[in-house]
């Protein structure tokens, strides 16, 4: 037993292999030079065995011709075992994979139709009521803030507190509503600024809030810019999804409104521009629905005698599709 074969490794031996004294090993022992290609530092086979009194030694030599390289010295099934140390998780991070379905943070509570429009594109309506809710859904990374008021009313106050929490959050903000034209006796009470002022955001005190409004019906344009800017703020419209996107570049709003049939589903718009510049989390976006308008009785904005409030918006089986499409679109990572 103990037999040492071709490639230098005792077989069955059981004992532990020493190495030889440079200075102890006879001359004629010695094996040849490394090769001039090798690094000076390289591990090689241990060669064959010079008995001594004390023990079994061995000498470095260069490997056998036609050998498979040096015995690895560590790693898995080497000479060393070396323990794979991994970094510890940081719990910053959000687990993966990422939900999947994704969440999207709700309020209020969508109705039957629309939670099931929701589920069916994959997301997981998940309700929020106060900034405290918002902040706690953070790091699942949500796609947005959906503000859907259907199944109850909504306040200024609580509007304003969820925008903020998903400003700071980095979350967007999508608002829909419907929007009509009555008397102002009819519409008292339901001034569509009002609402888009406890929704915008501004750059200072000393700054009105910016908004661009996408709106092709020149009547209806003009009567939401007028009671905006009675409101105190600064509007500018655009005619189409691609006109305001240059507009964009001039203004860089603070708030969005805009028609949902004239937002572009499938090619580049204001959403992708806003995302592109950094300012898709910090611009709430407002789609409305205006199917139930009378076109006949629009120039009757213009005269004064009827003026624009909101509702709620229509639940067609277009709409819905668009609503989500749009969803699709601002959630886009």
């Amino acid at each position: 037993a103990g037999d040492t074969p071709p490639g230098g490794t005792a077989v069955g031996s059981g004992r532990r292999r020493k190495l030889a004294n440079p200075a102890d090993t006879p001359r004629e022992a010695k094996a040849p030079a490394a090769p001039a290609q090798a690094a000076p530092a390289r591990p090689h086979p241990l060669g064959a065995p010079e008995a001594r009194p004390e023990g079994r030694a061995f000498t470095v030599g260069a490997p056998d011709e036609g050998s498979e390289g040096p015995e690895p010295l560590d790693g898995p099934n080497g000479a060393v075992e070396v323990e794979q140390v991994r970094p510890p998780m940081d719990d910053e991070l959000p687990p993966e994979p990422l939900d999947n379905p994704r969440r999207l943070l709700v309020w209020p509570a969508p109705d039957a139709s629309t939670e099931s429009a929701l589920t069916e594109r994959g997301y997981r309506p998940v309700l929020v009521h106060s900034r405290e809710e918002v902040d706690a859904q953070k790091a699942a990374y949500p796609a947005a803030l959906f503000i859907d008021p259907l199944t109850g009313p909504i306040t200024r106050t609580a509007l304003q507190s969820l925008r903020e929490a998903a400003v700071v959050a980095e979350v967007p903000v999508l608002v829909t509503a419907g929007l009509g034209q009555a008397t102002r006796e009819a519409a008292y009470g339901a001034d569509p600024a009002v609402l888009l002022k406890a929704l915008a955001p501004r750059d200072s005190e000393m700054h009105p809030p910016r908004v661009l409004l996408i709106e092709e019906q020149e009547p209806v344009a003009n009567a939401l810019r007028a009671t905006l800017e009675r409101r105190g703020m600064h509007v500018v419209c655009a005619a189409t999804d691609a006109e305001a996107v240059q507009l964009a570049q001039q203004t860089h709003p603070n708030l969005v409104v805009m028609d949902l049939m004239q937002v572009r589903r499938r090619r580049a718009g204001i959403v992708d521009w806003l995302r592109g510049n950094g300012q898709l989390h910090r611009t709430p976006l407002v789609v409305y629905t205006s199917a139930d308008m009378d076109p006949s009785q629009l120039p009757r904005l213009a005269s004064g005698e009827t003026v624009l409030f909101l509702a709620e918006r229509s639940t067609s089986a277009e709409v819905q599709g668009r609503i989500v499409d749009l969803l699709a679109k601002i959630g886009t990572n």
